[in-house]
């Protein structure tokens, strides 16, 4: 097994460990409040804490995975939808399918159209929001990584705002909410600031704080 082999078992097996904590966790919470779901780009959103520090008296409950793709999402809808019984779904799910190396936007559209199906049909009064892909800055990427020498190859600015436009048809297609929550988050090159940018994909709590602040009318 080489080192490539290890780092997957090793993230299959904490995305298990989470789904099994989100099981838990769903026996739990308060039901019609608000959920935030996706992938690393939503679970990493430190959301509980930037609510306290903007002083908002809000519940949300976070139920992103990092790695998720929207075939993984499908998979287990449970676990990051269901299970809390929201009244507002914030979703940012599909950038690891952009990033892989066989994308296809239609088949991501298609996936992701059967995501909101099943809500819809779950949960018909629960109002949707489908979230603005970040944009990245690929020159910061973390290239003596295995994930960083291929992470921008299809992950790329243009491939974004090219999904971000067909995400944003399929919205006022499926009668869902679409939120452009980029703005304040690119340079003057259109890429995701230095500043706010981990290793170009994922952000810090500056950059969440801004994502919030698009968000904060909608919540």
């Amino acid at each position: 097994m080489d080192i490539g082999d290890v780092m997957r078992d090793m993230m299959r097996r904490e995305q298990q460990e989470k789904l099994e904590r989100y099981r838990m966790l769903n026996r739990n919470v308060k039901k019609g409040q608000i959920l935030f779901t996706g992938s690393s780009l939503m679970e990493q959103f430190p959301i509980n804490e930037l609510l306290m520090t903007n002083g908002m008296n809000v519940i949300i409950y976070n139920r992103g995975i990092g790695g998720f793709t929207t075939v993984d999402m499908l998979e287990h809808m449970e676990e990051m939808v269901f299970g809390t019984e929201p009244s507002k779904i914030f979703i940012n799910i599909g950038t690891n399918d952009i990033g892989s190396p066989d994308y296809r936007q239609e088949d991501l559209l298609k996936r992701y159209e059967k995501i909101i199906s099943l809500i819809k049909g779950r949960l018909p009064e629960a109002q949707i929001f489908m979230m603005a892909y970040y944009p990245v800055n690929e020159t910061d990427k973390i290239s003596d990584e295995e994930w960083g020498k291929t992470a921008f190859a299809t992950r790329t600015n243009k491939n974004i705002a090219v999904a971000n436009e067909a995400v944003e048809r399929l919205a006022a297609k499926t009668g869902c909410h679409f939120i452009n929550v980029n703005q304040g988050l690119t340079d003057e090159r259109g890429k995701l600031k230095k500043e706010f940018t981990v290793e170009g994909i994922h952000m810090y709590a500056n950059g969440y704080q801004v994502v919030l602040d698009n968000l904060k009318k909608y919540l």
